[in-house]
């Protein structure tokens, strides 16, 4: 190999990171367009004040009545519905933002990987709002329900609304995570990192670790800590039938191929 083979390869090299990083500028800014598209409709209609309020509705459905939340800082009644709002344009654009991860690598991918990766990254985006609907709609109900009857009768509750919002993302990102668990089972098989007999014989150190995820995210009560741990291990249970299914299907796709090939090796 001569000199100017070498540099023509670098050349080649850097010209390829380049087109990359290309390649990666606009995936990135249709994701962000994407986003602030959706903040400016909803930031129109229906608001962003209401929206803050529909986040707000199972803390206040347990307030007493005539009970309002409260805001310390000066500019907080401005900046948390704003955040919120951009929280929820986030969410309702996160097809498009993991759809434009998933076009950045997919030239990257063999076929039988673009044929996994897409399913993955569907069932990983509905699995993730499950888990923050599950939050909103039967944790925070019960766990704010549960605070407030524990409250002594001397206590006015008046959350503030930041720590609110900070409390919400907390318990957001965690039960998203959490809902997670069958995508990252089924990946473990799927990739050879584990098999499906290893993750039964752990079953029994899964239930303390997810007890003690649990109590680590969660407020230290019990009530929000089991609603947390028992929805990780029947997701982890989920997974592993899961995978166990997906195993047989790849096991009896392989089998089916070496008969095939030996069909025909038989012939010739």
């Amino acid at each position: 190999m001569t000199q100017e083979d070498i540099g023509q390869g670098q050349d080649d090299s850097q010209e390829t990171f380049i087109s990359h990083l290309v390649e990666l500028r606009s995936r990135l800014l249709k994701a962000v367009v994407a986003v602030l598209v959706v903040f400016a409709v909803l930031f129109i209609y229906p608001g962003a004040s209401k929206i803050y309020d529909f986040l707000a509705q199972p803390m206040l459905a347990s307030l007493p009545t005539g009970t309002r939340m409260i805001a310390t800082g000066v500019i907080t009644p401005f900046m948390v519905p704003i955040k919120v709002t951009l929280m929820a344009a986030f969410v309702i654009s996160l097809p498009v933002v993991l759809y434009q991860a998933w076009a950045f690598v997919a030239p990257g991918l063999y076929t039988h990987e673009r044929r996994l990766a897409l399913p993955l990254i569907l069932s990983s985006t509905l699995l993730f709002l499950l888990g923050m609907a599950f939050c909103y709609f039967v944790v925070f109900r019960t766990v704010f329900h549960f605070i407030a009857t524990f409250a002594p009768q001397s206590i006015t509750p008046a959350p503030d609304i930041e720590a609110y919002l900070s409390f919400v993302m907390t318990m957001f990102i965690a039960f998203g995570v959490t809902f997670e668990v069958p995508v990252i089972v089924v990946l473990l098989v799927k990739t050879g990192l584990v098999t499906v007999a290893k993750l039964k014989s752990v079953r029994g150190y899964v239930i303390v670790g997810a007890f003690i995820i649990a109590a680590v995210v969660t407020p230290p009560d019990v009530l929000s800590q089991f609603m947390l741990a028992f929805p990780l291990c029947l997701l982890f249970e989920l997974g592993v039938l899961v995978a166990s299914m997906v195993s047989r299907k790849s096991a009896k796709a392989e089998s089916a191929g070496e008969l095939t090939a030996s069909d025909t090796s038989s012939d010739n």
